[in-house]
């Protein structure tokens, strides 16, 4: 059992959140030909604010659940905080982002439902720390949101397979993230008429074949210097801190019953 469990409610918020929000990455390849596109400046603001809704939903639904509670919450703080210091250390030289190895520590640790929250709440708080706010934000919160409810979702394992498991989810999921969060810019990167542009009025397959040629040209060396610094890192650092966080689970008891005592007469 998870130390941060998903009750029905949170369950239900963490789908429809997470449908939607593969509807807004993916929309380019489902528009319907001739549609006319709003620019970026129009579209960001409006996915903006409802990105945050959902993200803000699925917390107040696990609040709501008792799937966090007042220890757990000060832990996502703490965890978060440090995810916003970290984030800067890598400055994204060549791919190199710290933000990511402690995300998908986290999420196996205490559960998707925490792995998703962290997520979100760790890029927005980075953003705020860094001048980061900007219409390619809700994008960024919601990929990190994914790599930590993915890691929650991995199979059980223990020992150095757990360790080898983790570090094939950290290089799988960088490439994913890179892969989806192109999807932000793509149709407003470059110019019509090139072979990696967006098309509106292409089928799905002939765009989907354009963005698989703009992400390879432009994010591989980028994805690939972000997965080598997750294996290393979960190689290196994994074990010890994978027990520094099962220990303050275990000491925060988050999943022990809450007892109830009558007040004395």
């Amino acid at each position: 059992m998870s130390p941060v469990r998903i009750g029905r409610w949170s369950a239900v918020s963490l789908a429809v959140s997470s449908v939607l929000g593969v509807a807004a990455f993916c929309w380019p390849f489902f528009v319907a030909p001739g549609t006319v596109l709003a620019d970026a400046a129009t579209e960001a603001p409006l996915i903006f604010g409802v990105l945050l809704v959902l993200v803000l939903g699925v917390l107040l639904a696990q609040l709501a659940d008792g799937g966090i509670d007042a220890k757990a919450l000060a832990l996502l703080g703490v965890l978060a905080a440090v995810n916003a210091a970290l984030r800067p250390l890598g400055a994204g030289a060549g791919g190199i982002e710290t933000v990511f190895f402690l995300l998908v520590l986290a999420g196996r640790v205490f559960g998707p439902g925490f792995g998703f929250t962290l997520g979100s709440v760790s890029l927005f708080a980075s953003a705020l720390l860094t001048g980061g706010i900007g219409p390619w934000l809700p994008f960024q919160m919601f990929g990190c949101a994914w790599v930590g409810l993915g890691a929650g979702l991995l199979p059980r394992a223990s020992g150095r397979l757990e360790i080898v498991l983790l570090a094939a989810y950290g290089a799988l999921s960088a490439f994913g993230y890179g892969l989806a969060l192109n999807l932000s810019f793509w149709p407003f990167a470059i110019g019509a008429h090139t072979a990696l542009s967006f098309d509106p009025n292409a089928s799905t397959l002939t765009n989907l074949g354009r963005y698989l040629l703009f992400d390879t040209a432009t994010s591989l060396g980028w994805d690939t210097g972000r997965a080598v610094t997750n294996v290393v890192a979960i190689v290196a650092f994994g074990p010890l801190v994978l027990a520094t966080l099962r220990r303050a689970s275990r000491r925060a008891a988050f999943d022990a019953p809450v007892e109830f005592h009558d007040k004395p007469v």
